[in-house]
């Protein structure tokens, strides 16, 4: 068995050697799969994986080891992967995408395709996953699975599914019906402005910033196949609900500060106008004077400062918003600067 390459990721990546990126003219597709523990799965979804997809000369595929205990890497050699990123210990899908696809960038990939290693995501719709980057008419590709078919989904999970997607049409202004979904394929450009800050899940995040970097961003009908092992981000529906309300408040916060802080402020300042409003016109009115709505003006006065305070925070939020856009910008400059040199 040829020798590959295997990567060690610890808290920080360690370099990756330079890429040859001499052979200008040859595209290439590389298809990564995060895994933690998954020798039961991983044979049959690398099995169904394609050696050839239309509009590239070479596809190659990448495993992300998030610090598996089991065989998982033994599996993907015996299987032809052809590079093994590994943490040395479990970092979460988040980290393990986002590592994935540095990987991926330093071996020269043109397009990146991301999948699970459940077998969950049909893979002879690779070709129509790819096929708008390749036509230059998208630089991201979700694949938008049929729900409401799925038996496997509980009917709160579909729910969610549909919330999910509904938080991140209205943070990103994008038409992707089915967010959550894992399985999508990005260009190289797109790949290097990506960043996720979350850890428990990146599907949500990398839609938003596609949305707000204005990226051509879009959807395509795919097929699922059968149920093989339960979700490993599902342990519970009450832990999934929890999270998942978790990972919509932050979207909110981060992506859309402004809103976010300002919607609360101002619901708070409202709210004391209103009860403030109503103690001058008992006061004014004298109806059975105003000593009994002495409280009334305390809680008007303590709604008017927190929403006050709420408001300026939103203001602060939203210069740390334009903050960090701009180190997003330094670092895909010098990812792009990288390219050109290499």
């Amino acid at each position: 068995m040829p020798d590959r390459p295997v990567y060690n990721f610890r808290l920080r990546p360690q370099a990756f050697p330079s890429t040859d990126r001499s052979q200008k003219n040859t595209v290439k597709l590389i298809i990564q799969i995060p895994c933690y523990n998954e020798a039961a799965t991983l044979g049959i979804a690398l099995a169904a994986l394609p050696r050839e997809v239309p509009g590239f000369d070479k596809v190659e595929w990448l495993i992300i080891d998030d610090g598996s205990q089991d065989d998982t890497v033994k599996v993907a050699l015996e299987n032809g992967v052809d590079h093994v990123v590994r943490h040395t210990r479990n970092q979460g899908l988040a980290r393990g995408f986002m590592n994935g696809l540095q990987a991926c960038l330093e071996q020269g990939a043109d397009v990146i395709v991301n999948t699970d290693a459940d077998n969950q995501y049909n893979a002879d719709d690779i070709p129509q996953l790819t096929q708008p980057i390749v036509d230059g008419k998208a630089d991201i590709v979700v694949g938008a699975r049929p729900i409401q078919a799925i038996e496997h989904f509980s009917p709160i999970k579909k729910f969610l599914q549909k919330l999910g997607s509904w938080v991140v049409r209205v943070a990103s202004k994008t038409n992707i019906p089915d967010a959550p979904s894992g399985f999508r394929a990005m260009s190289r450009a797109a790949a290097q402005r990506l960043v996720v800050f979350s850890d428990y899940t990146y599907t949500l995040e990398t839609i938003i910033q596609a949305g707000q970097k204005n990226m051509a961003i879009t959807s395509v009908p795919i097929r699922v196949n059968g149920d093989l092992r339960p979700s490993r981000l599902v342990k519970s529906i009450s832990s999934y609900v929890r999270r998942s309300i978790v990972t919509i408040i932050r979207v909110f916060a981060i992506y859309r500060p402004f809103r976010f802080f300002g919607s609360i402020g101002l619901a708070f300042f409202t709210a004391g106008f209103l009860i403030g409003l109503r103690f001058v016109y008992k006061w004014l009115t004298n109806e059975h004077g105003y000593e009994g709505h002495v409280q009334s003006l305390i809680l008007a006065s303590s709604l008017l400062i927190i929403g006050f305070h709420t408001i300026l925070i939103a203001f602060v939020a939203d210069l740390l918003a334009a903050n960090r856009k701009l180190m997003e910008e330094v670092r895909t400059l010098t990812l792009e600067n990288r390219d050109r040199r290499s």
